[in-house]
């Protein structure tokens, strides 16, 4: 694919990387202040909150770990097949359907931690099938797949600085 074509698939920008930079800056403050003498251990669920999450570990100011797991619902297309796999588990720990994260909370949750809670960059309340709700959103959006700022298509466009609509009439045969 050439860049031409990758750009071609970018149908708007929804949030700037200006915005996302400010809300994080925020939310690490407010994570700082009230994690301040607690231990604290940053869960990533990979492969697309890994840029989030180096940004959000940054934000903070105290000490804490990080860790990462890795669950999957949408293998290779656009649309969540409703079976979420954890493919890669702790070594010591968007929400869209809501499937994917409802699984890992219960499977944190039975490891007895001191707190859980659940902070993410985007939720799509529209496309809710379970009863789930993050603790902090940062951004609230629209049913629409989007791309950027870690999150793919295809393993693609992971590395667009902001959150885009992806565009699936620009796509290349």
């Amino acid at each position: 694919m050439n860049s031409e074509t990758f750009r071609k698939n970018i149908k708007q920008i929804l949030i700037p990387e200006a915005d996302l930079q400010a809300k994080i800056k925020e939310v690490g403050a407010q994570i700082s202040k009230e994690y301040d003498g607690k231990p604290l251990l940053l869960v990533s669920i990979l492969n697309g909150a890994f840029v989030f999450m180096a940004d959000l570990c940054r934000a903070i100011t105290i000490p804490c770990e990080t860790a990462f797991m890795c669950a999957k619902s949408y293998y290779s297309g656009t649309v969540s097949t409703g079976v979420v796999k954890i493919t890669m588990d702790l070594q010591q720990d968007i929400i869209d359907t809501g499937r994917t994260l409802n699984d890992v909370k219960k499977m944190l949750l039975a490891r007895n931690p001191l707190s859980l809670k659940i902070i993410t960059l985007l939720d799509k309340p529209d496309r809710r099938l379970v009863d789930l709700k993050a603790d902090l959103s940062l951004f609230t959006i629209p049913d629409l797949f989007v791309i950027g700022y870690g999150l793919d298509c295809g393993e693609l466009y992971r590395n667009l600085p902001y959150i885009a609509e992806y565009d699936e009439e620009g796509q290349a045969e």
